[in-house]
């Protein structure tokens, strides 16, 4: 996937202007936004599972190679083959040279954010073979040459209108009459393309919400029943998953999916939640005969020792971004990669460098709604904090930035300078805004103006107020 992050700034512009864009996001508040608050209050005991669910992870992110170590051994003996890739072009060399060992030419895949984040599509298609996502969202977003704007609801960005048109410009061979109304219809039609394809499949891959260590299992999560088509009738199975999902036991596996489902769509659980462990065995009525799980690091092992470590407890509910200002303004294209939002403000500098991810950490108004509704408690503006100070450390940000740091840092240094200067500030802003109590422009902040009012202040710092209320005084 060609990453685009950098122009993070030029995609915004255009995002805000681009009408239907903003139709289609227009639904986030009343939709997944309203879900997951209703089933969050349906369940007395969310927020302790939250600490619960926190904790989990932390402690399999402690002692990551030994739970990693134990999958693979309880993988091994349940038939399964499993595979290490230490970068994105290694995971994309072994999963190509499986499904040429096994002469694929059709392959399906279910709805995984690490096959973008390889390109694997591309990958297998140079290699010659056809490629078909089976979720519908995916299928949707391939038919239109586009990538995922969202984690869990990839073509989000999209209206029925827009899927409808595509449709009829694809599915050629089906009668130009069909009633295309009703989002059964669509769904009915995309159904009928994709049952014979799964049939015909060689190799089937999939992502893996989660790996279970005690039993060598990979977990997959959906609404569509599409995941297990594409495991269950491929000849082959092959799991493209990253090291930090795995889990050490079924007990805790449930206690996740309490958390994911109502986080993400808020449901109380998922259509499917199948655990996959080897390939099919005797007396087994379905499955594959053969299964291949290949481990990505990429990049994540680096951050285990380092204050970055919190976001590998991500369960990719998408939650961060559905109550995220941002994302609800702009969307998921705009940021560039694979993962958009403030998840991808924290990850994806972690993942392609800062010199590329810096822009993202600075699009936040630092509200913290990311944070309060994370699952796994993730502190994301902290983190989007830390990246700003390594994009300042490193020099990257524009002069007039380093120039109004440095001269806000000479200030702070010197408290009474810094009481004199606010007081100015604050009796001076605010004998100027007393009329209408706020500004439509002041100099040097047009980016907060050009879209709306900044509220005067009334007069008096906040020092100021404060000694008033230890003297008694009234206000």
């Amino acid at each position: 996937m060609h990453i685009e992050t950098p122009h993070f700034n030029d995609n915004a512009r255009d995002a805000l202007k681009d009408a239907q864009l903003q139709k289609a996001l227009a639904g986030l508040p009343g939709g997944l936004v309203a879900q997951r608050a209703a089933a969050r209050d349906k369940l007395p005991e969310f927020e302790a599972l939250r600490d619960v669910g926190r904790d989990l992870r932390n402690e399999t992110l402690e002692l990551l190679d030994v739970y990693l170590e134990t999958y693979e051994r309880n993988a091994t003996a349940a038939g399964a083959k499993v595979h290490w890739a230490q970068t994105a072009e290694e995971a994309r060399r072994i999963i190509v040279e499986l499904c040429k060992a096994e002469g694929a030419r059709l392959v399906t895949k279910g709805k995984s954010m690490i096959s973008e984040e390889i390109g694997l599509n591309d990958a297998l298609q140079d290699a010659g073979m056809e490629v078909l996502e089976t979720d519908l969202g995916e299928y949707i977003l391939q038919i239109r040459g586009e990538t995922p704007s969202h984690i869990i609801a990839p073509a989000i960005h999209l209206t029925q209108d827009q899927v409808e048109a595509d449709f009829r410009r694809s599915h050629t061979d089906l009668p130009a009459d069909r009633a295309l109304v009703e989002p059964g219809d669509l769904v009915g039609e995309a159904r009928r393309v994709l049952r014979q394809k799964f049939l015909s499949a060689d190799v089937g891959i999939t992502g893996a919400n989660f790996l279970i260590a005690e039993t060598g299992s990979s977990v997959i999560v959906t609404n569509e029943g599409n995941g297990d088509l594409t495991q269950s009738l491929a000849r082959v199975h092959i799991v493209i998953t990253s090291i930090d999902k795995v889990l050490a036991t079924r007990e805790d596996l449930a206690t996740l999916l309490r958390l994911l489902a109502r986080s993400a769509t808020g449901q109380e659980c998922t259509t499917y939640a199948t655990l996959s462990t080897g390939p099919r065995r005797a007396g087994d009525v379905d499955g594959p005969g053969a299964y291949h799980v290949v481990l990505l690091d990429n990049g994540r092992a680096e951050l285990l020792g380092t204050q970055f470590r919190e976001v590998l407890r991500c369960i990719r509910c998408g939650a961060c971004m559905n109550h995220c200002p941002v994302y609800g303004a702009v969307g998921g294209h705009t940021y560039g990669w694979v993962y958009p939002g403030p998840i991808g403000a924290v990850l994806t500098p972690a993942l392609i460098g800062i010199g590329q991810g810096a822009k993202l950490p600075n699009a936040s108004t630092f509200c913290g709604r990311c944070e309060s509704v994370c699952p796994m408690r993730i502190p994301l503006p902290k983190l989007m904090r830390h990246w700003r100070e390594a994009e300042f450390e490193a020099g990257q940000p524009p002069f007039h930035q380093r120039a109004a740091l440095a001269a806000w840092a000479w200030l702070a240094k010197r408290p009474r300078t810094y009481h004199v200067a606010m007081r100015f500030a604050a009796a001076t802003l605010g004998a100027l805004g007393r009329r209408r109590g706020r500004f439509r422009w002041l100099p040097l902040t047009g980016g907060w103006t050009r879209h709306r009012d900044l509220a005067a202040p009334q007069g008096r710092t906040f020092q100021q107020l404060w000694a008033e209320h230890q003297r008694g005084v009234p206000r």
